[in-house]
């Protein structure tokens, strides 16, 4: 039996970072992560990027482990991914933790086709 190559990411994978890229506020994000995860999965997404956040003050990987009850060898994966990943955790962790401007950081735009983003018509009061 041949084994199947996973690939990453899927189309339905695009199709949910999309819609994650569509929140608008806080209480969207902490309501929609809700209905789409398990308090399980919440917990344990949580406690990577409190890894991560460890890791970028170098907290010693026995410290990490030892303050979120988990396993060093956890904390060794989530290190690897932040150093040798895909970008991912580096690129949002030196936006969250580095005060120094985030060179890659563009302002959006005001305005998008013409109108004004969430305000009603004046036209239609």
């Amino acid at each position: 039996m041949k084994k199947q190559k996973l690939v990453y990411p899927t189309p339905k994978m695009n199709e949910l970072f999309d819609v994650i890229r569509e929140i608008q506020s806080k209480e969207e994000a902490v309501n929609f992560f809700r209905d789409l995860l398990t308090l399980s999965e919440l917990t344990e997404f949580a406690n990577r990027w409190q890894m991560v956040k460890l890791l970028c003050s170098r907290v010693s990987y026995a410290d990490i482990a030892k303050k979120l009850s988990v396993s060093t060898a956890t904390v060794t994966r989530v290190a690897r991914w932040l150093k040798k990943g895909r970008g991912g955790y580096a690129a949002i962790a030196s936006r969250v933790f580095d005060d120094r401007p985030n060179p890659d950081y563009r302002e959006q735009p005001r305005f998008k086709s013409g109108k004004l983003r969430g305000m009603k018509n004046p036209l239609k009061l």
